[in-house]
């Protein structure tokens, strides 16, 4: 026997109830162990400091706090470096699949070089021997080194999304007259783009996390000033507890946005 609407609408509220109740049970749980651990080291709590840290209110201006201009670096370095990641992505995978060897090998090694290397090694290397010689700051030192590690990943995501479309396809922009170039841009790339528009997101996402590096090289970024805030303060749960909340933000952001983004394209095409 079929069940009807009604029911089956009761049982997915209930298992969505259950759900819940279990959900809030692990918190519940999770928040008293971590209270019951903080009590015994003796830790006293001080939530009411922290909005302090990120904006405050004086004679109706509003002024950003530490932890608000270290969002603000760790944006501007994030989304410098995601769109050079793009078009070092798209360039390197374009170079693997030219029929020249001189770009395919300067491809080959660029990606074994960044895959099988450390990004903390990569970000040491241009900052205290590269940047140096070039003349340029550790902000952009940062950038550099995180579009290049970055890139190397996004461009086998390229690579496989442009592999994907059908060889009729290259075919068919040929048989109209058009060039390789006239082929990416009008029929190859239009088609990948949807596909790899998932593995490029959490690509973006991985690049938000992985910008907490750049602290290490004197960036004021939002984990370096939490560093410092805790250094001066001792608030090291609260701190720490807010800026893993504003980068779970900003990923969980960037995620929605990127997500509707693609689903947008995909239906425009």
């Amino acid at each position: 026997m079929f069940e009807s609407d009604g029911q089956r609408l009761k049982a997915d509220n209930k298992i969505f109830l259950i759900d819940f109740l279990l959900f809030c049970l692990l918190v519940s749980c999770f928040c008293y162990f971590l209270y019951k651990g903080t009590e015994t080291l003796g830790y006293n709590w001080q939530w009411f400091r922290v909005p302090g840290f990120i904006f405050s209110i004086n004679d109706g201006q509003f002024i950003p706090g530490p932890l608000l201009q270290g969002l603000w670096v760790t944006l501007k370095i994030t989304g410098l470096s995601f769109i050079l990641t793009f078009a070092i992505g798209l360039g390197t995978a374009i170079m693997r699949l030219s029929s020249s060897f001189t770009a395919r090998s300067l491809a080959r090694i660029y990606l074994e070089i960044i895959r099988n290397t450390p990004l903390l090694i990569q970000l040491f290397f241009i900052y205290f021997v590269i940047a140096p010689i070039i003349g340029i700051d550790g902000f952009w030192a940062s950038v550099i080194a995180l579009s290049m590690f970055e890139g190397a990943y996004a461009s086998e995501i390229f690579r496989a999304g442009i592999t994907s479309i059908d060889r009729g396809q290259w075919e068919a922009a040929f048989s109209l007259g058009g060039d390789k170039r006239f082929a990416y841009y009008n029929v190859i790339l239009p088609q990948a783009v949807p596909r790899i528009a998932p593995p490029l997101a959490g690509q973006a996402i991985a690049l938000v996390k992985d910008s907490a590096l750049v602290s290490t090289v004197a960036i004021y970024d939002l984990t370096m000033q939490g560093q410092s805030i805790i250094s001066e303060t001792f608030l090291t749960f609260e701190i720490w507890f807010t800026v893993a909340a504003i980068y779970l933000s900003i990923t969980l952001l960037l995620s929605w946005t990127l997500d509707n983004a693609a689903r947008k394209f995909k239906s425009a095409w």
